[in-house]
């Protein structure tokens, strides 16, 4: 409120009554508000030079475009004039230009932050997207304004993913995703780099590639619904490429947009079996690093190459960050992406931040919860599946402090034990520490049988965390069996 809203077209501008609701709520944080940034006009391109109020080029050199959309967000963070800004991505328009000035860019999942208040440009695929120096800060900004909106009809109510946490990296088999030459040997090193930082797998990104397309080829028919009127009135300042992509979208009928719709359909098939083996992918952000000089020459044509890795990823409903990556001979930014299924965003942060070397990026309340287990959740027992299906992570094997007593409970399928806190005659049991998010601990709880619970354990260090405990009163109907120091030990030793 109280700033012009333009889509860089000045006869659009119009003076909005209320902030958006992501602008509120960083403002009601503490953020410092300094000012809107210049993009490509109507969010309609990956480049930066489609605005009557002048072209942005990269950080990196004049000649270099910025990327787009959100070309001046990009820039500003870049050039140090800001802490991080917020922009839109639909077909790449937030990772693109991170990629080009050597960003972190999250795309999140569809609906999980407000669109209302963002003029639309596929109203069904747009995002608000966030452009920080560092994965801590794009973190710490998705924490403030990842809220749902019940006047927004976009807005999505995502629940924390319970896939396994495996460490492993999915990589587009060799020929299927290359970048253009100069950016052929920081693509190898990105590859290098995924594997000695995570398991690196090589995986079919075919669908993804058949995907992008229709972004542009069929799409465009929702980009006409949203925006033909405005372009139709011909405003002063309106640029003739985005005009021309906006009027497109009148020539498709519905029967086209259908049979895309169910093309897409079985593309999201495809792409559905490669979240059964590994977190996330790990794709170029760009093919190639333009000049002004090239966008001029042919200005559709090179838009749509630059969207090759990243126009598909709100039609295939997937959560992105785009990462600075190794650069290029010579110095130039080449950028990756981590893609992974909606919802994920927080699994994409802990990878990134394992990328860039950062600790952990998640605000205090947001962060997993470390949770101690004493029995049958512990790896390869038979309850463990309750952990890993809610998408915990291993973190440790340690012991107990020395006041804990450990019994079998009685009358349990598959056995367990119960771990009392005494005053006195206690001793260290063994434990395993995981980490999960907050929802799916308390999921978890509602499968604890009484008289186990959740509570607090102090393990041998003197750390307090949370962890599966026993009421005193089952130790007079159950068999103490502190003396083995385990459940595991006790198993071994006391077979069924």
């Amino acid at each position: 409120a109280g700033l012009p809203t333009t889509a860089a077209c000045p006869d659009f501008a119009y003076a909005p009554a209320a902030s958006a609701p992501v602008v509120t709520r960083l403002l009601d944080a503490g953020a410092v508000l300094i000012g809107k940034t210049n993009m490509d006009q109507f969010a309609t391109g990956l480049v930066g030079s489609r605005s009557p109020y002048g072209r942005l080029s990269s950080i990196y050199g004049s000649e270099l475009v910025s990327g787009g959309s959100s070309s001046g967000s990009a820039v500003a963070v870049a050039s140090g004039l800001v802490a991080f800004a917020l922009g839109t991505d639909t077909a790449g328009s937030g990772r693109v230009p991170a990629a080009f000035n050597g960003l972190v860019g999250l795309k999140p999942s569809r609906g999980l932050l407000s669109t209302r208040g963002v003029v639309p440009a596929c109203a069904s695929l747009d995002c608000v997207s966030i452009l920080a120096h560092t994965v801590t800060d794009a973190a710490l900004v998705l924490a403030v304004i990842a809220q749902p909106d019940g006047h927004d009809p976009w807005s999505r109510r995502h629940v924390s993913s319970t896939r396994p946490r495996r460490q492993v990296v999915g990589l587009p088999v060799t020929g299927q995703a290359e970048p253009d030459a100069e950016a052929s040997a920081a693509w190898a090193q990105a590859r290098d780099r995924a594997g000695a930082t995570w398991t690196a797998v090589p995986v079919d990104v075919a669908p993804l590639l058949e995907a992008a397309p229709l972004l542009y080829a069929v799409w465009v028919a929702e980009r006409t619904a949203d925006l033909g009127a405005i372009v139709a009135s011909e405003p002063e300042g309106l640029d003739a490429t985005v005009a021309s992509i906006i009027r497109g979208g009148a020539d498709l009928d519905a029967v086209t947009v259908f049979a895309a719709m169910h093309r897409l359909a079985e593309l999201r098939r495809r792409v559905a079996t490669i979240w059964e083996e590994v977190d996330a992918l790990l794709l170029p952000t760009a093919p190639m690093h333009p000049t002004h000089k090239q966008v001029r020459a042919d200005p559709v044509a090179v838009n749509e190459r630059l969207g090759r890795f990243t126009n598909s990823t709100n039609l295939m409903d997937l959560a992105a960050l785009a990462l600075p990556g190794p650069p290029r001979p010579g110095g130039l930014p080449f950028g990756v992406s981590l893609l992974a299924p909606a919802g994920e965003d927080r699994r994409l942060l802990e990878l990134g931040a394992q990328w860039l070397g950062e600790t952990d990026n998640t605000p205090e309340d947001h962060r997993d919860v470390a949770l101690a287990v004493a029995g049958a959740h512990m790896s390869g027992l038979p309850l463990n599946a309750q952990l890993t299906e809610r998408g915990a992570r291993f973190v440790r094997r340690t012991l107990t402090g020395p006041q804990y007593r450990l019994y079998e409970l009685a009358g349990y399928e598959p056995r367990r034990p119960g771990l009392i806190r005494v005053a006195d005659g206690g001793t260290n049991i063994e434990v395993e520490v995981w980490k999960l998010a907050p929802a799916a601990l308390g999921a978890l709880l509602c499968d604890v049988p009484h008289p186990l619970a959740l509570g607090r354990i102090e393990l041998e260090d003197g750390e307090s965390v949370v962890g599966f405990v026993c009421e005193g009163y089952a130790a007079r109907s159950s068999e103490d069996i502190t003396e083995y120091g385990g459940w595991r030990s006790y198993i071994s030793a006391v077979p069924t």
